[in-house]
């Protein structure tokens, strides 16, 4: 709801609950990604079972950073939202 407020703060909503099928979720990296997932410090990296370079040479180049196994990220764990006024920002920050 944040969202639509800072594209037009007089916006009508009308919350009308979950419907059949609706995605509630939304998940990016899977814990049985976890495996070969990197942080990356602003990103994560999921890489190939057997990668064709030496992944040494990957994690000291980018500072790359294994995750621990059973990582996963989702919406669904997410505790920080961003207000109307930093979605505002964002916005206001595209170079359109």
């Amino acid at each position: 709801m944040a969202a639509a407020k800072a594209i037009d703060k007089d916006c009508n909503q009308k919350v009308v609950g979950v419907r059949a099928g609706e995605k509630i979720h939304e998940e990016m990296i899977s814990s049985s990604d976890s495996y070969t997932t990197y942080d990356l410090g602003d990103y994560y990296v999921i890489l190939p079972y057997n990668p064709i370079w030496n992944i040494e040479e990957f994690k000291n180049k980018f500072n790359a950073r294994k995750v621990v196994e059973g990582f996963s990220y989702n919406s669904k764990d997410n505790n920080h939202f961003l207000s109307v006024e930093q979605i505002n920002k964002l916005i206001n920050n595209l170079n359109l």
